[in-house]
């Protein structure tokens, strides 16, 4: 996944999509975000950022003995929820 252009939504549901089905690393879908996270010179779309925070974090532990804070069952609602709001912007008549 190319690390050079903003990424669209594609990208970004890729690697939620790539976590989700073990493909990709926590930490690497992770570092990934951060770098678009971090950039303060780009502008996102309300999905897109919404998205981007959610692979933002996505490693963070539950606790020191403890799996992580969000688990294999809510990675796939959010991947659900990110295709619901994609299908939703897309029925939206633009302004």
């Amino acid at each position: 996944m190319d690390n050079s252009q903003q990424p669209n939504l594609d990208e970004i549901e890729a690697w939620l999509l790539a976590v989700a089905d073990g493909r990709e690393t926590r930490n690497s879908a992770d570092r990934w975000a951060q770098r678009w996270v971090t950039d303060d010179e780009l502008s996102w779309g309300d999905v897109e950022w919404w998205a981007l925070n959610l692979l933002y974090g996505i490693d963070l532990p539950a606790g020191p003995d403890a799996g992580f804070l969000h688990d294999e069952f809510q990675v796939r609602q959010w991947l659900t929820e990110l295709r619901a709001r994609r299908a939703a912007r897309r029925a939206t008549p633009a302004v």
